[in-house]
């Protein structure tokens, strides 16, 4: 029998979820949760019942899991209301709107004994998931600096911003919408972050919230990362443009094409394109001496399905969440610290909680 999967919000991600099921042999949507008139076509073309609030399905059915694709502002109730039920639950990043709110998701969870998978779904995919396993197996050496970006231009007049306004106000944001991707990638390439520093500018947009925003980060293993991040730059050195695992986005089709560099005491790891720098033996290691190049091999294929898949498992019990509601949480808790330093101008140091 397939899984049963609702999904809750049927806008941007939640109608990728929504195709994603529909192309799926190992589970089946049984209904779509969303208010607005314009998902009334969207569960028409999906032939399957639409309710206006989540309050109002579990009233009358009871689904294998769930899907939250909602409004950050809306996790913590909905999610609440799916834990109350036994329910396992994805839950598109970020965890919830606020760290207080997170912790409560958090808390319920764990002692309901409830599986929770949030949805940064880069760790599922293949390039990240080798990167990582090139760091681990040590040929870098020693970790020393993580340096990334995220520049993209989110235009206006596609309806973006109009279509759902919460992205312009407290709550929305690059930092909390994008960057909390980001955080939750080096996080998992290079530990814990321990400590922040951040300036940012809503200069360009003038919304309440920022539209550029530079970070300085310090990893627990001593390591030091930098970060740009801007939804208004005209550049395409962002995840979505140089991995490709997105057709949405135009790729950038250039050899260099990358926005992570991960560097230790013997080589370096530019990703995505997996292009390797380092040296072969202790003796090598001389700025005055060539370094060896290679080119790790890739499989490209959509984190977002493999992301599905895991879910299928994890409502199964055949896994735990790969991305835990904790994890979550402390994704959460950088990027409110990145947040505040840049309000306060201080650094801040992050409990690991």
């Amino acid at each position: 029998m397939p899984i049963n999967l609702v999904v809750v919000g049927a806008g941007l991600i939640g109608r990728r979820h929504i195709q994603l099921i529909l192309e799926s042999d190992r589970c089946s949507l049984s209904s779509i949760v969303d208010p607005s008139p314009a998902a009334e076509e969207i569960a028409k073309q999906a032939g399957v019942p639409l309710y206006k609030s989540l309050e109002s399905l579990l009233a009358e059915q009871r689904p294998d899991g769930v899907i939250l694709a909602t409004p950050n502002q809306l996790h913590a109730e909905q999610a609440l209301q799916c834990i109350a039920r036994d329910l396992p639950t994805l839950i598109e990043k970020p965890l919830a709107h606020t760290l207080e709110a997170g912790a409560v998701i958090c808390r319920a969870a764990e002692v309901a004994k409830v599986p929770i998978l949030v949805g940064h779904y880069r760790r599922h995919s293949p390039i990240m998931m080798q990167a990582k396993s090139i760091i681990i197996d040590g040929v870098l050496g020693q970790i020393v600096t993580a340096v990334g970006t995220t520049l993209f231009y989110k235009a206006e007049n596609e309806g973006y911003f109009t279509e759902a306004p919460w992205r312009k106000e407290p709550g929305g944001g690059p930092i909390l919408i994008n960057l909390i991707h980001e955080v939750d990638a080096l996080r998992s390439l290079c530990g814990e972050i321990v400590e922040v520093q951040a300036m940012v500018s809503n200069a360009t947009r003038h919304f309440a919230v920022e539209d550029t925003a530079a970070i300085n980060l310090r990893f627990a293993n001593g390591a030091l990362g930098t970060f740009m991040l801007s939804d208004t730059a005209a550049s395409d050195r962002s995840w979505e443009h140089t991995s490709g695992e997105n057709p949405r986005y135009a790729k950038a089709h250039t050899d260099d094409s990358d926005c992570f560099l991960i560097s230790g005491t013997f080589g370096s790891l530019a990703i995505p394109t997996m292009r390797m720098r380092r040296y072969l033996t202790e003796a090598d290691r001389s700025w005055h001496k060539e370094m060896d190049k290679s080119v790790h091999p890739v499989e490209y294929v959509d984190p977002m399905e493999l992301q599905l898949a895991h879910f299928c498992d994890v409502v199964e019990g055949k896994a735990t969440p790969v991305v835990s509601a904790r994890d979550g949480l402390q994704n959460l808790r950088v990027v409110e610290a990145i947040s505040e330093a840049a309000r306060s101008g201080r650094t801040l140091t992050l409990d690991l909680g």
